[in-house]
């Protein structure tokens, strides 16, 4: 069964960047859809960025665009997001989650999740 932990979040002022990894393991990472997602305090989850299973194909949601970047590294089993330009409203317990032959990622899809890594943009 895949397994998924993230790391990389902590505490960054506004403008500076983040870089993100999910490590996985238990599974073959190159058959799977991977996916980033956020939660707020007080609000829904949703989806970040989503890569291929080759990483052919990305997507990114509008608020990130331009500032985040998603990568894959199936030799390594590991998934990166590179957060550049953070705002406060990026502040969140990012996830990341997979999904087995798919190059989509809903939310609601999705099959494995890790536990998340905090992430606070504040001056």
């Amino acid at each position: 069964q895949l397994q998924l932990v993230e790391s990389g979040g902590g505490l960054v002022q506004p403008g500076g960047s983040l870089r993100l990894s999910c490590a996985a393991s238990g599974a073959t990472l190159s058959y799977y859809a991977i996916g980033w997602f956020r939660q707020a305090p007080g609000k829904e989850r949703e989806g970040v960025s989503c890569i291929s299973r080759r990483g052919y194909t990305t997507y990114y949601a509008d608020s990130v665009k331009g500032r985040f970047t998603i990568s894959r590294d199936n030799g390594k089993n590991t998934i990166y997001l590179e957060m550049n330009s953070l705002k406060p409203e990026d502040t969140a317990v990012y996830y990341c989650a997979a999904r087995m032959w798919a190059s989509t990622c809903p939310v609601g899809g999705m099959e494995y999740w890790g536990k998340g890594t905090l992430v606070t943009v504040s001056s």
